[in-house]
């Protein structure tokens, strides 16, 4: 691919601060493509829930990079877990294949990485839906010294069926590994079944791993304009903790009971929600700061607490579960939710074919008057599948569409000028990608995992893009 640099945004005077004070404004968002490099040329395939095991855009973290190095994680065509690490910027990677194949042709069964600063350990936890996980841990140090310590087998301990001893439930999928900002990496998990889930933490302290409980329920009455539901689960668009210590959770609620949707052949999530914590998820707050649940506490977070609902919607859309968030430099969170609006049409009858046909992406955002805003992505979904955002150093906003598109807004303009940057021309990607969201603030670089289109359970080649952010 030809390397181009695309730009969107006007370069304005000024713009305002958290405190309200003015200061000079940086560049509009801007993507160049440095290259792409090839993880596997034959890395597992197989399309379940319409999605692939080694893109799914709900890994956190399937590409991560920290001191210097990036590291990778998928399953070959053997079904093999694979972790790979490179220096930024280098043209090959490192793999270690791990004792562990993959069980089930289940796209939920991702693998996903963690950084325990405490004691510089990679972690991954892989291989589940709705029922038993897998866990491996690296020695202590590897990460701190990366070019000082072999990448090998021996690096990494036995995969195991509990965190170190430690059982968390018979029912876990989505595994999201999340560092607090004193060093301690934390699990967010869920406990249970879609339409009857529990979210939950773990957290490890660079000596052992501890279970902090279930922080939501699954409890309550949701009534629509179709009908009630009495259990549900709450997809989480991401769990991130901002520059400030606040960890920061956008949402969307799935219910139980298809009576809610106009059609059964839609989806039951509705309404975006958010909560926060300001002691590293021990205790939750709505949007005004009311406390509504306690993690391993008998009060959750429930489908009836006031105050969630930032962004109203019916289960006639088809909204999207598990999307994306980021937090900005003022430490605002920001969301991407995607759905079939209104205009277009008011009951979804088959949400993967409605949503390509007719879905479009949403970047949803606090501002800095503490209210809500939301800006249509001009830019048609053309897919089921869910769309990824990241800010640069500047507060842009880039939206990683499937099959590799990235479109971009200017803080400066208040999000309001979305523009396609890149069509996603040469990737040849069949649909979610894996962006690598720690890298941002480490060299201002977009990194992405994805993986070819293939047909039937033919593998195809696992790449990452890389693209150059304003600096």
């Amino acid at each position: 691919m030809r390397r181009r640099t695309v730009l969107a945004g006007a370069l304005a005077a000024t713009s305002v601060t958290a405190a309200g004070t003015a200061r000079a404004a940086g560049p509009g968002p801007s993507v160049t493509h440095r290259g792409t490099t090839r993880l596997d040329p034959q890395a597992l395939y197989f399309v379940s829930y319409d999605g692939l095991v080694n893109n799914n855009s709900f890994q956190k973290n399937g590409l991560l990079t920290h001191q210097g190095h990036q590291y990778a994680a998928w399953y070959t065509a053997s079904r093999h877990a694979v972790v790979a690490r490179r220096p930024l910027g280098a043209g090959t990677w490192s793999t270690v294949t791990l004792p562990h194949r993959l069980k089930a042709d289940d796209s939920h069964n991702v693998i996903s990485l963690g950084v325990s600063r405490t004691d510089g350990r990679l972690h991954l936890n892989m291989d589940s839906h709705s029922d038993g996980f897998f866990y491996v841990k690296s020695v202590a140090g590897l990460l701190d010294d990366p070019g000082g310590t072999a990448w090998t087998p021996s690096v990494f301990g036995p995969v195991r069926t509990t965190l170190d001893g430690l059982a968390l439930t018979s029912q876990f999928t989505y595994p999201q590994f999340v560092a607090t900002p004193e060093g301690r990496l934390q699990l967010s998990y869920r406990a249970g079944v879609s339409g009857d889930g529990r979210c939950a933490l773990a957290e490890y302290d660079g000596a052992r791993w501890t279970a902090l409980g279930e922080w939501t329920g699954a409890t309550g009455t949701y009534t629509s304009a179709h009908g009630s539901s009495t259990a549900r689960n709450m997809y989480l668009h991401g769990l991130d903790y901002d520059t400030r210590g606040r960890l920061h959770a956008l949402f969307t609620w799935r219910e139980q009971n298809a009576a809610v949707m106009c059609s059964r052949g839609g989806i039951t999530n509705h309404d975006t929600g958010y909560v926060f914590s300001d002691d590293r998820g021990r205790t939750w707050r709505n949007d005004a700061g009311t406390v509504v649940g306690t993690t391993g506490g008998p009060d959750k977070v429930c489908v009836g607490d006031s105050g969630l609902v930032v962004d109203p919607l019916s289960p006639d859309h088809s909204l999207m579960n598990q999307e994306s968030q980021f937090t900005d430099s003022a430490g605002r969170p920001h969301a991407i939710i995607s759905y079939v609006p209104g205009r277009i049409g008011r009951c979804t009858t088959g949400y993967v074919a409605d949503r390509t046909a007719h879905g479009r992406a949403f970047h949803l955002r606090k501002n800095a008057s503490g209210g809500w805003q939301k800006t249509e992505i001009p830019v048609p979904l053309g897919s089921s599948q869910r769309t990824k955002l990241v800010l640069d150093r500047y507060d842009n906003a880039y939206a990683v569409f499937p099959f590799g598109r990235i479109a971009a807004a200017s803080q400066t303009s208040g999000y309001t000028d979305w523009t396609l940057l890149f069509d996603g021309g040469g990737l040849n990607a069949f649909g979610e990608v894996v962006v690598d969201e720690t890298r941002i603030r480490a060299d201002h670089v977009l990194s992405f995992l994805y993986q070819e289109k293939s047909t039937g359970t033919t593998p195809s080649a696992l790449h990452v893009a890389d693209f150059a952010l304003p600096a």
